[in-house]
């Protein structure tokens, strides 16, 4: 989701030298306590800092990993996707480079910059820049990353729906922006909360030749910006006395939003956010320079709580709904700003800027808004009656002065737009033939046993391992964001081979099925405590100094081949999210979200037409096959014991 990292770096490393997602997944729960973590009695409790950030400055720094244990995990993990001629050539280069004095002074660079006191995290800024705010391509699909709600089937009305979300979003950001919200914590460590400051009232701007965010006061900004019809209306969110709206005058306003939109669609000035960074920037402008007008608009929406699109269509498929979540029309959107999405049949939804934050904030967010809203304990206010609004100002249109410059910046923006999203398919597999209870039965981990599904599929549909990209969170760091779990490996590739060749026995299958998921989950954990390989060798590049040669190691085929992330996967599991995705990072893979309920497991792929139909079908096919092939083994296995072997 993300991932939500993974496809901004492939990216720019696919069309330039160094997401995506998305929305990142929090693995910290699944996986083993270790003896570098620590519960949150162990850090420091700054009461100055407020409730949200108290654990922020005892946090520990993000840790620069021993360079010859990286380059042996680098090896490992490369080993899969290679000939044995191949692998030669790569281990040789890699140990020249272990022992060389440059890859020695490249260790020694960063581990200076780790421990500069003035730099709170050594790749915070490094990733932030090339994998956010220096890409170039449109947010829409390579950078953003949505979710569906849950139905809520006593707010089938838009109006309704849309002012249910609202009110339920007040609390919610009322702890946020006071610091009161208690600090995320995984296994009981605390995680940096520096991130949901971003949550609210910001916006991306689109800047040559990097992007800029921006935070707006809260209490000076108090207001939410409608879409509809691709005309933007702002509604304040307190009456001038200071009082919060009711739900029920939130949706008498959101009413007289519908009706003031009426049915003709207006010039979609919000089409230009889905362009090209560069192209966006240049358009910007051009608006502004237009009419003072438009840069008062702009900024009543980039100031915003947030963006709500109320869109006009019913979309009811999982695929539908996906899709209108995901990218929407195009012209009913403000793709720099986190926006709830809104339909007519009362479905619901919401798009995320991924640029500042990942997916785990986002989903504890929209997880508040519907679990409040689930369990009645919103307060509403009171009742809606005849005169309800009736002393509320009007909603506010935010209206543009264009001239020819601009309509065309606006055309172009809505044709390049079409022509990307077109290229692209999705398919939703709700798989119900188990979830996580049954999986937990085996004493698997339920991640780590979904992991390995895509990799048979993978292996069903091209015959050899995928390049796998799995998002995992470093938040127990200072300014953490995310770091690769490589879920390919050696042993992932023999147990595939061996559920493909039908001369091999079910009891063998799984033994290299549970060596498989020792392996994955010896990288997860070594992931989680930053001590993965990608974020390290990323590092060590950006540590060479101009005129200074590019070591052989990161020039060589291999490396460009193991970092071509086919399958960016990211877990974001939630009773209140019905559906979860993004897009694929390479113009050849495939982006592969997915979520893992008690009796279902749930993947969204998309692709560039890439046979993603095809992929849907393997990922059923292995998830069923790798159920049987343990039942079928632990008989055996019982039958051989008398009885007394278990699941």
């Amino acid at each position: 989701m993300l991932r939500l990292s993974s496809r901004n770096l492939a990216l720019r490393s696919s069309r330039a030298p160094p997401k995506h997602h998305m929305a990142s997944r929090s693995v910290n729960s699944s996986a083993p306590r270790t003896s570098q973590q620590q519960t949150s009695e162990s850090y420091v409790s700054d009461p100055l800092a407020g409730n949200m950030l108290r654990f922020q400055a005892s946090l520990p720094r993000l840790p620069v990993p021993p360079l010859s244990t990286t380059v042996r995990k680098y090896l490992d993990t490369v080993k899969p996707h290679l000939t044995d001629i191949e692998y030669t050539a790569t281990k040789a280069s890699a140990q020249a480079f272990l022992s060389s004095p440059q890859a020695a002074e490249l260790q020694a660079r960063l581990e200076a910059r780790a421990a500069d006191p003035s730099i709170k995290n050594w790749l915070a800024d490094w990733w932030n820049e090339v994998a956010y705010m220096g890409y170039r391509d449109p947010v829409v699909v390579y950078v953003s990353y949505f979710y569906v709600h849950i139905d809520d089937q006593r707010r089938r009305d838009p109006a309704k729906r849309a002012a249910g979300l609202i009110r339920a979003m007040l609390p919610f950001r009322h702890l946020v922006e006071s610091k009161e919200l208690e600090p995320d914590k995984a296994k009981g460590t605390p995680l940096c909360m520096e991130s949901y400051k971003w949550l609210f009232h910001s916006s991306r701007y689109p800047v040559k030749p990097s992007d800029k965010a921006k935070k707006f006061d809260p209490v000076v900004h108090n207001h939410v910006v409608f879409v509809r019809k691709n005309r933007f209306f702002e509604v304040p969110l307190a009456t001038v006395e200071g009082r919060e709206l009711s739900a029920a005058e939130l949706e008498v306003q959101i009413e007289r939003v519908i009706r003031l939109a009426g049915n003709d669609s207006s010039v979609p000035v919000g089409a230009l956010t889905s362009e090209n960074r560069d192209t966006w920037a240049d358009a910007r402008e051009t608006l502004l320079a237009a009419s003072p007008l438009n840069a008062e608009s702009l900024e009543r929406i980039e100031s915003a709580a947030i963006v709500v699109c109320l869109d006009d269509t019913k979309p009811v498929t999982r695929e539908d709904i996906s899709w209108a979540c995901w990218v929407g029309d195009g012209r009913n959107r403000f793709y720099d700003k986190h926006q709830l999405i809104v339909f007519d049949n009362g479905r619901s939804g919401f798009l995320g800027e991924h640029s500042c934050m990942d997916g785990t904030p986002t989903l504890r967010f929209n997880e508040f808004m519907l679990a409040s809203l689930a369990a009645g304990k919103v307060d509403l206010g009171p009742p809606r009656t005849t005169s309800t609004g009736a002393s509320l100002p009007q909603p506010t249109e935010l209206k543009f002065e264009l001239d020819a410059r601009c309509k065309t910046y606006v055309c172009e923006a809505c044709k390049h737009f079409d022509e990307l999203v077109g290229k692209h398919d999705m398919e939703v597999l709700h798989y119900e033939g188990y979830g996580k209870e049954m999986i937990k039965k085996f004493k698997m981990l339920p991640d780590t046993w979904v992991q390995l599904v895509k990799q048979l599929a993978f292996h069903k549909m091209f015959n050899r391992p995928g390049v796998t990209y799995e998002s995992c969170q470093t938040r127990k760091y200072q300014l953490g964001r995310t770091e690769v779990i490589r879920s390919a490996s050696s042993e992932s590739k023999a147990w595939a081979e061996a559920m493909l060749d039908p001369n091999e026995t079910d009891q063998n299958r799984s033994v290299l099925f549970r060596q498989a998921a020792a392996r994955h989950l010896q990288y997860v954990t070594w992931a989680i405590e930053g001590e993965g390989v990608d974020r390290h060798l990323f590092g060590l590049k950006k540590m060479l100094r101009e005129g200074e040669p590019i070591p052989d190691l990161f020039s060589e085929p291999a490396y460009g081949k193991t970092n071509h992330w086919e399958l960016s996967t990211s877990q974001l599991s939630s009773k209140f999210i019905d559906g979860w995705g993004y897009g694929e990072v390479v113009s050849d893979g495939y982006g592969l979200s997915y979520s893992i309920g008690d009796h279902y497991i749930r993947w969204t792929i998309t692709s560039l037409k890439r046979g993603t139909r095809e992929l849907k079908h393997y990922l059923a096919e292995a998830a069923t096959e790798t159920r049987f092939m343990l039942e079928r083994a632990a008989a055996v296995r019982e039958k051989a014991d008398g009885g007394k072997t278990r699941l």
